[in-house]
Order: structure tokens, then C-alpha cells, then sequence
């Protein structure tokens, strides 16, 4: 979720609760040997032994299709140690796409089966290599035959988003699809797509048959959605001001000033699905664009102090 779930969305939302495991957002590979501070950028979190501020594993995923290049920057990536390593096979992005990234891949499943094998044997057998797929490009003909490859190529476990390519983003998600995949391999699956609701959760578990479930656009827009998930428990919105705090702190650290503003209502616009008050915010400050004018006039529940 390339812009969205970055590090700072990632260390404000484990801070709700509920959540075992995250990956980050892709690292595009393309040619050359990234630096260290590219990994540290996107990963910030392969710094303070691979976990957000509440102890959280968190996973790195590559992005490429040149099996050579990736294992190089797998091998790199893996001197930081991270809780794992990550390929993404899902990108529906058109521009991903076009430049052989994400879901385009799964037109061939062989080469599929030759980046996770040689991103496996580049990396210590301690860390987990994984990867992301849809169901397919414009179909979901090669999804069983990706999921093969993946884990004949010795990945421990794969996440299914249920739609293809061609699907985009657009309701509803085939979950039974992501079942059938199950059956026809040993490692394990993890469902994902279309789960806004601990309904929707519950409802994906049982007709993928998967045990456990990707949160994605759901739990940016309901920061407490795992957590009810897991104890029934919500998260009020009076109970969401500190995680506002946080938000605005790390913004106004890994955010450049022209977009600190942007990503306050980026977020509160996703909320404001599942928070009638969040809608409001965003409307107070909707013509805002600097973060000194947040910083002068926007509620004391987001910055946490009195004005």
C-alpha cells in the first residue's frame, strides 16, 4: 500500500492492538544493488530489531522481477536481520505493471518459481522469505499454478489478495478462490481483500478456510479492527486521541513539510468510513496546507495539548 502504510501508519495502528505481524510497503528493485539507506527509509524499523514501538514484527518486501537482482538486495537487506522478507507478486499498479512489477508476474509462474528460489537461497535459513500474489492477471487461470511455484521455490507462507489484476480494487473479493489455493498446497495461506468489518473478517476466515487474514485499506480506515476481531473490544473514537498524537509526531519527522498536512487529511479521510467524527476533522480542515496552520488551529484531540 505504496504511500499509505508506511512506518508512520504502521507505529500509530500496532499501537491499537490486536496485530501479530506486519510487512512493509515494496522496495522497488530494478537493476541495481540499493543502498542501505533505501532499506532504512522504507523499513525504518529493521533499525530497533525489525519491530514498530509496540514490539511488533515487521517484514520487508522487495518488488522486481530480475531474479539476480533481487536475491543481491535480499542478501543485503538481510544483514539488518529483519523478522523477514517479503515479494510482492500483487501490485496492480499500472506503472508497477508496465515495468515488470507485481501482478504482471503471474503470467509466469516459472519465473515466479526463480525470484523466490533465488531470493530463498540468498538469504539465512532463519528468515522467513514470503511473498504476495493475486488470483491473476486478467483471470484467475495461473493461481493455483503461482501458489505452487511460491511454495516449491521454498517461500514459508503466501498472502492472497482474492482478485485478479483486472479486479483492481473492486467489491466483491473471491475468497473461495483463496480456499481452493489452500487445497492445492502444504504451506500456509493467508487470506486478504475486501475485510472492512469484524463481519467481513469472520466471513473471510471461513470461506477461505485460512486461519489467519491481511488487513489492508479495513484497518487504516478502523485502526481497531484486529483488535475486535481478536476480544470484541472497539476502539471509540475518544480512544483513538492519543493514536492521533503519535500520527502528527511521526509525521512531522518522516514527512517533508509540504506534504505534513496532506497525510493528517490522507488519513482522516479513510477514517471518516468508519468515524462520523473523523468526517467532521476533515472537513475543518480540508483548505489546510501547511502544518503550522494544523499546528495553530486544528483540535486539541490530534495534537494533545491546549491551544
Amino acid at each position: 500500500m505504496e504511500g499509505l502504510l508506511d512506518c508512520v501508519l504502521r507505529d500509530v495502528i500496532t499501537r491499537a492492538g490486536g496485530i501479530d505481524l506486519c510487512v512493509t510497503e515494496f522496495i522497488r528493485v530494478s537493476g541495481t544493488l540499493l543502498p542501505n539507506r533505501t532499506f532504512e527509509r522504507i523499513a525504518p524499523e529493521i533499525l530497533t530489531d525489525s519491530k514498530t514501538a509496540t514490539g511488533v514484527p515487521v517484514r520487508v518486501q522487495l518488488l522486481g522481477s530480475d531474479a539476480v537482482c533481487l536475491a543481491e538486495n535480499a542478501a543485503r537487506l538481510a544483514t539488518f536481520n529483519p523478522h523477514g522478507i517479503d515479494l510482492n507478486f500483487g501490485c496492480p499498479a499500472k506503472t508497477v505493471n508496465r515495468h515488470r512489477g507485481g501482478a504482471v508476474l503471474l503470467k509466469e509462474p516459472e519465473l515466479i518459481y526463480q525470484i523466490v528460489k533465488a531470493v530463498r537461497d540468498a538469504v539465512p535459513t532463519h528468515i522467513p522469505v514470503t511473498a504476495k500474489m493475486r488470483l491473476g492477471y486478467e483471470d484467475t487461470s495461473p493461481a493455483i499454478a503461482c501458489a505452487q511455484a511460491i511454495e516449491a521455490a521454498g517461500a514459508a507462507e503466501v498472502v492472497v489478495h482474492a482478485r485478479t489484476k483486472t479486479d483492481g480494487y473492486k467489491p466483491p473479493a473471491y475468497w473461495e478462490w483463496i480456499a481452493l489455493i489452500k487445497e492445492n498446497v502444504k504451506f500456509n495461506v493467508v487470506a486478504n481483500g475486501e475485510i472492512w468489518t469484524v463481519e467481513e473478517f469472520n466471513r473471510c476466515r471461513e470461506i477461505s478456510n485460512c486461519d489467519d487474514i491481511m488487513l489492508g485499506r479495513g484497518i487504516v480506515s478502523n485502526p481497531g479492527l484486529a483488535l475486535e476481531a481478536k476480544t470484541g473490544q472497539k476502539l471509540s473514537w475518544e480512544e483513538m486521541a492519543p493514536l492521533f498524537v503519535v500520527f502528527w509526531q511521526q509525521v512531522m519527522i518522516h514527512c517533508y513539510p509540504k506534504y505534513q498536512a496532506g497525510r493528517l487529511k490522507q488519513w482522516l479521510n479513510y477514517l471518516r468510513r468508519h468515524y462520523p467524527e473523523a468526517g467532521e476533522l476533515f472537513q475543518q480542515i480540508r483548505t489546510i496546507n501547511t502544518a503550522e496552520e494544523i499546528e495553530a488551529g486544528f483540535p486539541t484531540l490530534v495534537l494533545g495539548h491546549e491551544k
